[in-house]
This record gives C-alpha cells, sequence and structure tokens, in this order.
C-alpha cells in the first residue's frame, strides 16, 4: 500500500507564516494535484476491495444445503448469549 505522500505527484510548497516567536513552516499543494492524489487513492482503495472480497470468496468455506437450516418442531433451540449474572 502506498503512503499518503506517494499520491501526490505534483511540487509541495512550504508555505511559511510568523507566529509568535517562531516562524512555522505548512506543507502545501495545489487544489488540483490534491484532486489527483484524492482519485488515485480511490481507485486504489476499490482495487484493494476488489482484491480482498476476491480472497474472502475463494478462501471461503462451502455452504450448507437448505436442508440444514430448516428449523422443525424437534430442532433445539439455543441462546446465542449467556444469561447475565
Amino acid at each position: 500500500m502506498k503512503s499518503p505522500a506517494e499520491y501526490l505527484t505534483g511540487p509541495v510548497f512550504q508555505l511559511t507564516y510568523p507566529t509568535g516567536e517562531v516562524a512555522e513552516s505548512v506543507p502545501v499543494v495545489t487544489y488540483d494535484d490534491a484532486l489527483l492524489a484524492l482519485e488515485a487513492a480511490l481507485a486504489d482503495a476499490e482495487e484493494y476491495k476488489y482484491l480482498l472480497l476476491r480472497a474472502i470468496r475463494r478462501n471461503a468455506p462451502e455452504t450448507v444445503g437448505p436442508e440444514a437450516t430448516t428449523i422443525t418442531a424437534e430442532t433445539a433451540v439455543v441462546p446465542m448469549y449467556a444469561e447475565a449474572a
């Protein structure tokens, strides 16, 4: 996975402004470069999501037929959570 800085292909300027005793430096990118970086990050996120879901589907256990989920009168019903003591 890329770091956020790797998505910025344009130049990063250092905006300096005085505040109090020390001048601070803040990294600044142009609006267009920020939009391009955001679009690239979203495209990568979609690709990672697709790859992750594909891996989950490939490694998922085989589903059991519908007869295993049929509830009859003889089926024991067990609570999911233990009662609070």
